[in-house]
């Protein structure tokens, strides 16, 4: 259950509009995601999120399945069960299959593991994972 309420667009300050208009002009849909109107409540969180996000997710050196599934992996990692949702049905929305899907979670599976097991027993990090002046 939400912790706040899931304004409507005539509900939503004139701010919040502004930005509600833009991503549903950018997604081509006639209404937004529900994680955009509950930040709809702070218009200025609301704007600095879509603005970081379409900085974020625009093309660039990762094509943009990769950086759907990547978002899902943090997704799970951080156990947000509304972004697990959207952003597989994004990535499902690119192009990603089955076995690609099952194949990221076991991916996240065991860096969750095996990140679990270098942080319980401290290890310490190799000389030669560490950066150097490239």
């Amino acid at each position: 259950m939400s912790t706040v309420s899931l304004l409507s667009y005539d509900e939503m300050l004139p701010e919040a509009q502004a930005v509600i208009d833009e991503i549903k002009a950018a997604r081509g849909v006639d209404d937004v995601n529900n994680f955009w109107k509950a930040l709809a409540h702070q218009p200025a969180t609301l704007r600095r999120i879509w603005d970081g996000l379409k900085e974020v997710m625009a093309p660039g050196a990762l094509d943009p399945l990769v950086k759907e599934m990547l978002y899902i992996g943090v997704s799970v990692a951080n156990n947000c069960d509304y972004c697990i949702h959207s952003h597989t049905a994004s990535a499902r929305s690119k192009g990603m299959t089955d076995d690609q899907y099952a194949e990221l979670l076991a991916v996240v599976a065991m860096a969750a593991q095996t990140n679990a097991l270098a942080n319980g027993l401290k290890v310490p990090v190799d000389e030669a994972f560490q950066a150097s002046d490239r």
